[in-house]
């Protein structure tokens, strides 16, 4: 078995890539992330299918931070599918996002988003509620062992 995963940040935009995974760096949690750029990779991923087979029986991530414009299949399908399965039903979501449609957060909502941000513009801001969601994620919030 691998190192766990804490987060998986699911995004296509190099920019909030290199904005989070700078956020993360600078409060140790980088070895933690694994990111993924599109909706059907993050699938397979959490569902080890496909090229992820091999993730079996390893651990699920702690978060998944979800952008919702994403290539090949959007965030909304992603979080549709992750809190519809029984096995994966009860992994936090937080999606980020930079749509402020105020459909996409009532949609993310009722399928069972545990939290929904839009991306500020600022390079100051973005990197502090990435820093915050990564830390709140990590080490305030508590979940049980086993959800069955």
């Amino acid at each position: 078995m691998t190192d766990t995963v804490e987060i998986l940040l699911v995004e296509d935009n190099p920019s909030d890539i290199k904005l989070a995974m700078h956020a993360f760096r600078k409060n140790n949690i980088a070895n933690q992330v694994v990111v993924l750029r599109d909706g059907a990779e993050a699938l397979e991923y959490l569902f080890c299918t496909d090229r992820y087979a091999d993730r079996r029986g390893q651990h699920q991530p702690k978060v998944v931070l979800l952008d919702l414009k994403l290539p090949l299949i959007d965030g909304i399908e992603v979080l549709r599918r992750l809190k519809s399965d029984s096995e994966t039903k009860s992994i936090p979501v937080v999606v980020m996002t930079s749509s402020s449609e105020e459909r996409d957060m009532v949609e993310s909502y009722k399928l069972g988003v545990n939290g929904y941000v839009q991306k500020p513009v600022d390079f100051e801001q973005f990197t502090n509620v990435v820093r915050q969601l990564g830390m709140f994620w990590l080490l305030v919030n508590r979940v049980p062992y086993r959800t069955e």
